[in-house]
């Protein structure tokens, strides 16, 4: 290989370090929560932040919360994933319970400590706590309600044309229903919907 041809290569080698030295960094930066953030078509925290708004909004100021005159006992058994993506649903439901609280619509039964409850009750049962400290039996309070959901998805595409970009849509939609345990009637039911759209070009990274 001649001199003007190894010079070449070298040069190319260099430019090729600097290119990846300025474009491969890794950076961060702090993002706030009410950022509208999308990578792609699919579910993203932003979503849960306005699907839990749009559904607070509703059952915190309709019937039966709307109009109780007590704080009534609700139970929450969890929102069905009936998408194609692995999305944590207990995240949208934990958000809801927090806001109804902050509210003071409503009281929570606390689902996911019972066994907690229990393995405590039966410790300070076991005589090794002060009896005048011990919680007394049989006072847990029952719900009057239960929450369920179901989160829906459907993924559609573009029709195909001639484009630079291809298109493709997903259709969200979030129904929680509001159960009387007594009646088994559904006392409240609502929905959220909202389609996320992305595109991307047919040639490309």
């Amino acid at each position: 290989m001649n001199k003007p041809t190894k010079r070449l290569f070298s040069l190319m080698g260099t430019l090729a370090l600097m290119v990846c030295m300025a474009g491969c960094t890794a950076t961060t930066r702090t993002v706030s929560p009410e950022e509208q953030l999308a990578y792609d078509a699919t579910y993203t925290f932003s979503d849960k932040k306005k699907i839990v708004y749009d559904l607070v909004e509703s059952l915190r100021t309709r019937p039966p919360l709307g109009s109780a005159a007590d704080r009534p006992v609700i139970i929450v058994y969890g929102i069905a994933n009936r998408t194609s993506e692995h999305i944590d649903t207990s995240g949208i439901t934990d958000e809801i319970r927090k806001e109804i609280l902050q509210t003071g619509k409503a009281r929570f039964v606390n689902k996911s400590q019972r066994q907690n409850i229990l393995a405590e009750t039966d410790y300070q049962m076991g005589g090794t706590v002060a009896p005048e400290t011990r919680i007394a039996l049989a006072r847990q309070v029952g719900a009057k309600y239960m929450l369920t959901g179901t989160l829906r998805s459907i993924e559609k595409e573009a029709p195909k044309q001639i484009r630079l970009k291809k298109k493709s849509y997903i259709y969200y939609s979030l129904n929680l229903e509001l159960t009387s345990i007594e009646t088994s009637l559904i006392e409240w039911a609502d929905s959220v919907e909202l389609v996320r759209e992305a595109s991307k070009p047919i040639i490309g990274w």
